[in-house]
């Protein structure tokens, strides 16, 4: 096996190599979209109110807010000669998060469900935070938006199916959708299941069918981690906030709005589309059961959508530039969530999905193809754990207002959440102007003699 570090010449890797580097998030995305799609008809189920949705899905940011950076501090300083860099926390947050699955749709009470919630939420985080920086371990630059492109295409796709699932398990498989007060129905609880093996077995294919690059000092990385006490290494996650580069700090407040607008979303769909196209909020009823099954495959519209666009984003990108592109699929965005209040056809809701599918690719990759130019090879899980921190953020500042905002001035009505979400989705668009994007990649400078691949 060559020596080649992680801050050294990376050589281009093969289509089946960034295949397998990248297949892991298929599974991930079967977790984070059974809960996107799936966590507020159970918290409804369990006796919740729509105005108390937001705190009670404040659970995902906190914990995201907690974790990310940490969990991206430590994947910078752990090296296994086995195992890698990255991939164990790839294996322990897949084993955390199939426990968080299988449990979540047997909750009996909604305090069950909210800390299930955020086991399932910490453990994707575990997962999801090294992926990030993987790309950038082990692609050259110009390869990075393809990296990140095949990221959301297994982003994309998983949560296709994922999402789908209660209305494939109701109509395919004739598994009841309907369920006895407070009680999950079947179909939610077997999808949950699926997803549980589904997330385990494709982040094990990644462990086991990827290697890594070496650090480029493994004595020096040793050392440091001898001298680096628990708290420093903490302290030291969540002081990165105020050591971004400018490029980092421009793209922070494009993904603050665009966040606060996906947030809206996941929260105050099923709550929306059951009471303003279907006509009910009785979750006992054969509609509102009807319209959250059919929530679900909107979702899955937007995620296929989303898993197309992916791999068009880097050809539209080179002949405009990424944060233009990223611009214009934020606008597809606002169009799309904005549309939602014009429908009265469930079926039309397909159509409005298409335009936040578009805005869901580019936010899976654009803002991490920009920022991984500019980081240090060496710090590249740090930055991307810090940089979600404008992930996390704004779903803290959607749970704590949104709630606020419908009942004090939108008369508690679901689908004016939506048209909040839309209005974020534009300004989120046009901060994008404000981006200096560079396309230079450090330690990407081509080397005097040839560097053999991985092994």
């Amino acid at each position: 096996m060559s020596t080649i570090s992680i801050g050294s010449y990376k050589p281009r890797l093969g289509f089946w190599e960034i295949w397998n580097m990248s297949f892991g998030f298929l599974g991930i995305q079967f977790g984070f979209a059974l809960q996107n799609a799936n966590v507020s008809r159970i918290f409804e189920t369990l006796g919740a109110s729509p105005d108390e949705l937001p705190i009670l899905w404040l659970a995902a940011p906190v914990t995201g807010l907690l974790v990310q950076p940490i969990i991206g501090y430590y994947s910078d300083r752990t090296w296994s000669e086995k195992w890698g860099r990255r991939r164990p926390f790839f294996a322990i947050g897949a084993i955390l998060a199939t426990v968080a699955l299988f449990l979540m749709p047997n909750s009996t009470a909604l305090w069950m469900a909210v800390l299930m919630l955020w086991l399932l939420d910490a453990s994707i985080n575990i997962s999801m935070e090294p992926f990030r920086a993987f790309v950038g371990d082990m692609l050259p630059n110009e390869q990075r938006t393809s990296g990140f492109a095949m990221q959301s295409f297994f982003i994309g796709t998983g949560a296709v199916i994922a999402s789908a699932l209660p209305y494939i398990f109701t109509n395919w498989f004739g598994l009841t959708n309907t369920a006895a007060d407070g009680a999950i129905p079947d179909s939610v609880r077997w999808s949950f299941y699926l997803g549980g093996i589904a997330y385990f077995s494709a982040v094990m294919w990644t462990v086991f069918n990827s290697k890594e690059y070496p650090p480029d000092d493994l004595d020096q990385l040793r050392e440091e981690n001898a001298a680096q006490g628990i708290y420093d290494g903490i302290k030291e996650s969540f002081l990165g906030i105020f050591r971004m580069p400018k490029t980092m700090v421009q793209l922070s407040a494009v993904q603050f709005f665009s966040w606060f607008a996906l947030f809206s979303l996941w929260i105050y769909m099923t709550p929306a589309v059951t009471s303003h196209v279907y006509g009910t909020s009785d979750t006992n009823s054969v509609a509102y059961n009807e319209g959250a099954d059919w929530v679900g495959i909107c979702f899955a519209v937007y995620n296929g959508v989303a898993a197309l666009v992916a791999f068009l984003l880097p050809v539209l990108a080179r002949y405009l530039n990424r944060k233009i592109t990223h611009l214009l699929a934020l606008f597809c965005g606002a169009l799309g969530l904005g549309s939602i209040y014009f429908v009265g056809d469930p079926k039309l809701l397909l159509l409005s999905m298409v335009g936040v599918g578009i805005a869901w690719a580019s936010i899976l990759s654009m803002p991490y193809a920009i920022i991984s130019s500019i980081l240090p090879p060496n710090k590249m899980g740090y930055y991307m754990g810090v940089f979600n921190f404008f992930i996390v953020i704004p779903q803290i500042v959607a749970a704590g207002l949104l709630g606020f905002i419908l009942t004090t001035f939108l008369g508690g009505v679901s689908i004016y959440a939506l048209l909040v979400g839309a209005a974020s989705f534009a300004l989120s668009g046009l901060l994008c102007l404000i981006v200096d994007d560079n396309d230079v990649a450090i330690g990407d400078t081509p080397p005097e003699i040839p560097i053999e691949p991985i092994t």
